[in-house]
């Protein structure tokens, strides 16, 4: 049996789990398939109470024709957007001008893919992005079309990208070549904590730690029970679909670092959040068994399309299902930052000077999560942001 087989053998456990899960190489060894049951969540049975009024608070920065799904901002107020290919393709990653315009960054050749391209020098599909702890603009090439539903990565193309934004010049790429890329990964987001970059890859489901010296990257908690995926995809009370017509589901996804670097927060779309200390993760002496054994699960979340963390250690988390953006404080305290009509399908979000910039991406608008019907996306789609007098996380630097 497999983690990922219809037919697996769950061990039951009370809801009210240890603070400690045993790694799936240990389970392995005693012949037996784990999965750890997802609570029963109301919002997961009855369709929600979608948000009627506007909040007053809620901004819009920029509109695009292309669907963006994450946001980075530099110190000194310059835009970037990471943009899907899910209803045509165009640029992948691009500067938001000030005019409202998208300029393909860092150049138009860098967001040019088709046969024959080097998939090293070229993005493929730029799934997320940051200022990391240089200055530097990093981008995150998934190296694959999409999630499940059987497509390939292709060998090159999945990479971590640094590039200096003083310059607008590529200064590293760092190839996520096999074994760390398998045939169905899909490299998702980056958080960097020192000299470690960490990837999640819902698509092989796992995380990726990678040497930002060296180049050199593992694989850790791969088919993990925190790490795959135990329930579906509900927003706006709606279960979504692959174009096959199966449940889309989205293991290892989201992830940040808590702001002393101790811990690393990650979860599946549909939750829970689960975290681990970062100096088993740092320890390449560990084998992946012996990392995947301090796993544990922290807190009972929501469909979430994208998360943020502020200098507090406040995770920012939005609710797929409610219109919503919610707060999770360091003592798992949950409260709501903002609900609105306009905040369909929030993706990754970014804190800045006080402001919590949100991508309204509407994902679960476009036939790749409909079961292939006709897309409603509503266009433009908006960049928005809400005052929450919060800074940056500091641990954004080396």
């Amino acid at each position: 049996m497999t983690l990922h087989s219809t037919s697996r053998f769950v061990l039951r456990f009370n809801l009210r789990l240890p603070r400690r899960v045993l790694g799936v190489s240990a389970l392995a060894a005693l012949g037996l398939a784990f999965a750890l049951p997802a609570p029963v969540r109301a919002a997961d049975i009855l369709p929600p109470t979608l948000p009627t009024h506007e909040d007053a608070r809620l901004e819009s920065v920029a509109t695009s024709d292309h669907i963006w799904n994450g946001v980075t901002v530099t110190r000194d107020g310059r835009i970037f957007v990471s943009l899907t290919q899910s209803e045509g393709p165009g640029a992948s990653l691009a500067e938001v001008g000030k005019d409202g315009s998208l300029r393909p960054y860092p150049d138009a050749a860098w967001n040019q893919w088709g046969d024959g391209t080097d998939p090293t020098h070229h993005f493929m599909h730029v799934n997320a992005l940051r200022i990391g702890p240089d200055g530097m603009l990093w981008a995150v090439d998934s190296g694959n079309k999409g999630i499940g539903g059987g497509t390939h990565a292709v060998p090159g193309a999945g990479k971590l990208v640094q590039i200096d934004p003083a310059t607008d010049q590529v200064k590293r790429i760092y190839a996520l070549v096999a074994p760390t890329q398998k045939d169905g990964s899909y490299f998702d987001d980056v958080r960097f904590n020192g000299r470690h970059a960490y990837l999640t890859d819902p698509g092989a489901v796992g995380l990726v730690v990678l040497d930002l010296d060296t180049g050199a990257s593992r694989r850790v908690l791969d088919g993990h029970p925190l790490s795959i995926d135990h329930a579906p995809i509900y927003a706006d009370g709606v279960k979504l679909h692959l174009p096959n017509g199966k449940e889309k589901r989205v293991g290892l996804d989201q992830l940040e670092v808590s702001p002393d670097g101790r811990y690393l927060y990650y979860q599946p779309i549909p939750g829970p959040l689960a975290r681990i200390a970062t100096r088993y993760l740092d320890d390449p002496a560990l084998s992946p068994a012996q990392v995947d054994a301090h796993a544990e699960r922290w807190l009972d979340t929501w469909s979430t399309g994208g998360t943020a963390t502020d200098a507090a250690g406040n995770i920012y988390a939005s609710d797929l299902n409610t219109r919503s953006v919610r707060r999770i404080a360091p003592d798992r305290t949950v409260t709501t930052v903002i609900s609105d009509p306009r905040l369909t399908w929030i993706d990754a979000m970014w804190v800045q000077d006080g402001y919590l910039y949100m991508p309204a991406a509407q994902i679960n608008r476009t036939p790749a999560t409909t079961g292939g019907k006709p897309s409603t996306v509503q266009y433009p789609v908006h960049l928005y942001r809400v005052r929450i007098g919060a800074m940056q996380a500091p641990i954004d630097h080396p």
